[in-house]
């Protein structure tokens, strides 16, 4: 008994060790593993899209491959497109956005008690000097984002061409590649299907009341719709800034910018997603949120949109060795299986 205990000890010693190894690995390999990892997501989402040409079009695999491509490149250069007209519009307006940011924060210091102005620098009047200074600075860093995005981009282009070129190529997969393949592949397809939709009717919804970025606030919802929990609460109050600041904007618009999306946010990812995906991926929400926190700070964003398929084959990976399969019980959140004494059996 006393031999047997001491294994146990000595088994979750090495786990612990072999997890703070392979987290430090992850976190020093970032700039690779970050296009890799993403790349890999991607030729599996866009492998359903193969599938789909060769099934109902009747295409050789080799133009199926060119097919899938031509319309991923059509979607990114969708993309680069708004976004690039979203950064023109943003420093074309820039003096606009300033004045009225200035106002703004004039009219919040007025409002402020005089006891508190006191402890305020310069009894608020830098606060009034903040947008000045600082829409610059949110240009630059936008821009030098968008050119790191731009490059890796290109990273994980190439990736995805040679996974999609190899998939027809080898055996069908089988075994657990197969089910991590099934599974993780109907989550991304019915996760791009529900962010797309959501993203569409928010920016429809924003371009209808006038907002400014209104397709930018768009591609940003379907992008942040891939975070679980959080996601959906920042795309919908990332409008709020530009909102308040815009002279275009009157106060009811404002009011529905924020309202009618969050309204979307909870119909699509309250009601459609979960009757489209079904239980699929078998992942408690607290295990996901647990997963969202370590992945961001490993990778930041990037993990933070990856944590949920990364996650998914975890847990999938973990039910098929018996030492393990304790933690993919604790990933779906059945921990009554855990205290059951047939629960290793």
């Amino acid at each position: 008994m006393e031999r047997q205990r001491s294994g146990r000890v000595e088994s979750v010693c090495l786990v612990i060790i072999a997890t703070i190894l392979a987290g430090a690995a992850i976190r020093w390999l970032e700039p690779v593993m970050i296009p890799f990892v993403l790349s890999l997501f991607v030729a599996l989402g866009l492998s359903s899209l193969i599938s789909w040409f060769q099934a109902k079009l009747r295409l050789p695999h080799g133009l199926a491959v060119a097919a899938t491509l031509l319309v991923a490149g059509l979607a990114f250069t969708l993309v680069g497109s708004v976004v690039s007209a979203s950064i023109a519009q943003l420093s074309e307006n820039a003096a606009v956005y300033q004045v009225q940011a200035t106002r703004l924060l004039e009219r919040l210091v007025t409002w402020i008690p005089e006891w508190a102005q006191a402890y305020l620098p310069d009894g608020g009047e830098a606060l009034t000097q903040l947008p000045m200074a600082g829409l610059g600075k949110i240009l630059l860093g936008t821009t030098d984002t968008v050119v790191n995005l731009l490059s890796k981009s290109l990273l994980v282009l190439i990736f995805v061409i040679f996974l999609l070129i190899g998939h027809g190529a080898s055996a069908a997969a089988s075994g657990v590649w197969a089910e991590i393949e099934s599974r993780v592949q109907r989550y991304i397809v019915i996760k791009a299907l529900v962010s797309a939709l959501t993203g569409l009717l928010i920016g429809i919804v924003l371009g209808t009341l006038d907002v400014p970025l209104a397709m930018a606030f768009g591609l940003l919802a379907f992008l942040l719709n891939f975070i679980p929990s959080v996601g959906s609460l920042i795309a919908t109050l990332l409008p709020l800034p530009v909102v308040m600041i815009s002279p275009e904007v009157s106060s009811s618009a404002a009011v529905l910018a924020i309202a009618i999306p969050a309204g979307i946010q909870l119909l699509v990812g309250n009601v459609l997603e979960p009757k489209w995906m079904g239980a699929s991926l078998d992942l408690h929400p607290v295990a996901l949120l647990m997963a969202l926190i370590l992945w961001g700070m490993l990778w930041g964003i990037a993990g933070m949109l990856l944590a949920t398929p990364i996650t998914a084959v975890m847990k999938i990976l973990f039910e098929k060795l018996e030492s393990t399969r304790p933690l993919a019980d604790v990933l779906a959140g059945r921990l009554a299986k855990l205290r059951s004494p047939g629960a290793a059996a």
